[in-house]
C-alpha cells in the first residue's frame, strides 16, 4: 500500500517512522515533510492546505491511505474532499473537527452530552465581554472562538490581565475572525493530562496517556511554547483515571458525535484537568498532538497502518490492539531565543551517534549541501524507551548531549513530575 502524511513537523517524522515498521507499507510519501522524514519516505513539495493539489496528488499516484498531522488542513474539509472522490484518509470531517477549530461549539457538545468542562459564558462582542467579567472573581480564563495557533487562551489573574485581553482581542483585533466570539470560563484547577482516542465513529481505543511540557524554561517557567518535551505512560493517568475519562469524556462524546450526525473519525485528543481523580475538559483537538505523537505512537506495539485504516474504514475493533508496556520521554531541542524570534541555518552535528531505544524526530529542520540545518522554533525531538521512566528520561539526555547546533536549547526537568509521583 502507498501511504500519505501531511505535515511537516515531529509529529508527522514519527507517523512515517511508526508506518515505515509495518509489513504492508509499499512506499511512504510526506507532503511537504522534512529533512527528517526523508530518511524514510520521499517528501513531495506541496503544502499542508493545498487540498486540491493533495487529491491530485493521491490520484495519480494511487495513494491508498492518506494520513493528516496538522489541523488547518481539517479545517478546510480535507477529509471530506478525500472521500468524496473515494480515498482512505485518517481524519475527522470540516463538521466533526469543529471539536477543535470553535470552543463553543465543542463546549456545546459537552453540556448536551454531560461531559465535565468548566462553566462559561459566550460573548459576542466587547460589551457582553465586559459585562461577563464585571463582578468575576480571579483567576478565570478567556478563550477565543476559533483558532488561534494555540495562543488563543488568556488565563486573567487580575485586572491588568483583563484589560491586557480585552485590548488584544477587541481593540487590537490580535486574533482576527477567531474571536468572533469569545468563552469566559471558570478557572480549572489540577494537574493536566493529554488522552489520545482513535475512532472508526463508534468504537475507539485509547493510548497511553501523556503529559506535556509548554512552558520555555526549566520548573515550568517562561512563555507558552508549542512544547518542549512530554512524556508516557504518565502516573496522573491511574486505572481508576483513565476509566472516569473512557466512560465520562471519550465514550459521552464519541456516542453524542454520533446522534449528532457527525460520527467522529481519526483521533479525538482531550487537553484534560485531573482534580481528585476527576477529569475536566479543557479542550479537544481533533488530531495527535505535538511532542506527545513523540511518545505515545512509539508504544503502540500493533501495526499503526491497520489501526489507521481501520479508523478511515468506520471498521474498527479494539480488540486486536496492543500497547507496549514500556516508558517513553521526548525531549525537544529548540532554537535559541524560541518562542520569541530566533536564527535559522544552523548546522546540526552528532545526528549519526545512534543509541539503542532513541529516536530523533525533526521538527524544523532542512538539507542543504548534505548537512541537515535548523529550520523551525522547535528543531527536534529526541525520544528514549525503557522499562522505567527514569530510565528513558536519562537515555533522551544521553542522546540529546551527543547532539549539537549553535544556541540550542531545550528543558533539563522533562518527567520530572512524573518521577515525582
Amino acid at each position: 500500500m502507498k501511504i500519505l502524511v501531511i505535515g511537516s513537523g515531529g509529529r508527522e517524522h514519527a507517523l512515517v517512522d511508526s508506518i515505515a515498521k509495518s509489513s504492508r507499507v509499499k512506499k511512504i510519501f510526506c507532503a511537504p515533510g522534512n529533512a527528517g522524514t526523508a530518511e524514510k519516505a520521499e517528501n513531495i513539495n506541496i503544502r499542508e492546505y493545498n487540498i486540491k493539489g493533495l487529491l491530485k496528488f493521491a490520484r495519480e499516484n494511487e495513494i491508498g491511505l492518506t494520513i493528516v498531522g496538522p489541523e488547518i488542513p481539517l479545517m478546510l474539509g480535507i477529509v471530506d474532499e478525500f472521500r468524496e472522490a473515494g480515498f482512505n484518509i485518517f481524519g475527522p470531517t470540516k463538521n466533526a473537527a469543529k471539536l477543535e477549530t470553535s470552543k463553543i461549539f465543542a463546549k456545546q457538545i459537552m453540556t448536551k452530552y454531560n461531559v465535565p468542562t468548566a462553566d462559561y459564558v459566550v460573548c459576542k462582542d466587547k460589551e457582553s465581554g465586559i459585562e461577563a467579567t464585571k463582578n468575576k472573581s480571579f483567576p478565570y480564563v478567556i478563550k477565543v472562538d476559533g483558532l488561534a495557533a494555540g495562543k488563543g487562551a488568556l488565563i486573567i489573574n487580575n485586572q491588568q490581565d483583563l484589560n491586557d485581553a480585552i485590548k488584544e482581542i477587541w481593540d487590537d483585533e490580535k486574533f482576527g475572525d477567531a474571536a468572533q466570539e469569545v468563552l469566559v470560563e471558570d478557572f480549572l484547577e489540577g494537574e493536566e493530562l493529554s488522552v489520545f482516542a482513535i475512532t472508526g465513529g463508534k468504537n475507539f481505543v485509547i493510548l497511553h496517556p501523556a503529559q506535556d511540557h509548554k512552558r520555555a524554561f526549566d520548573g515550568d517557567k517562561g512563555p507558552n511554547t508549542g512544547g518542549m518535551g512530554a512524556y508516557a505512560p504518565a502516573p496522573l493517568g491511574t486505572y481508576e483515571v483513565m476509566e472516569n475519562i473512557q466512560n465520562m469524556v471519550i465514550k459521552p462524546m464519541i456516542d453524542g458525535m454520533k446522534k449528532e450526525g457527525i460520527p467522529y473519525t481519526g483521533v479525538l485528543y482531550a487537553g484534560l484537568m485531573i482534580k481528585d481523580d476527576q477529569p475536566f475538559v479543557v479542550e479537544f483537538n481533533a488530531r495527535f498532538g505535538d511532542p506527545e505523537t513523540q511518545v505515545v505512537i512509539p508504544l503502540i506495539e500493533s501495526d499503526v497502518v491497520n489501526l489507521f485504516e481501520s479508523s478511515a474504514r468506520s471498521t474498527m475493533s479494539s480488540t486486536t490492539f496492543k500497547l507496549l508496556h514500556k516508558k517513553a520521554c521526548c525531549v525537544v531541542m529548540a532554537s535559541g531565543g524560541y518562542p520569541e524570534s530566533y536564527e535559522k541555518g544552523k548546522v546540526i552535528k552528532g545526528l549519526e551517534n545512534d543509541m539503542e531505544d532513541t529516536m530523533v524526530f525533526h521538527a524544523g529542520t532542512f538539507k542543504e549541501e548534505n548537512k541537515i540545518k535548523t529550520s523551525g522554533g522547535r528543531v527536534l525531538g529526541v525520544t528514549a524507551i525503557a522499562d522505567s521512566l527514569e530510565g528513558c528520561i536519562k537515555k533522551a539526555y544521553q542522546r540529546v548531549e551527543k547532539i549539537n547546533f549553535d544556541k540550542k536549547q531545550y528543558r533539563n526537568d522533562i518527567g520530572a513530575k512524573g518521577l515525582n509521583k
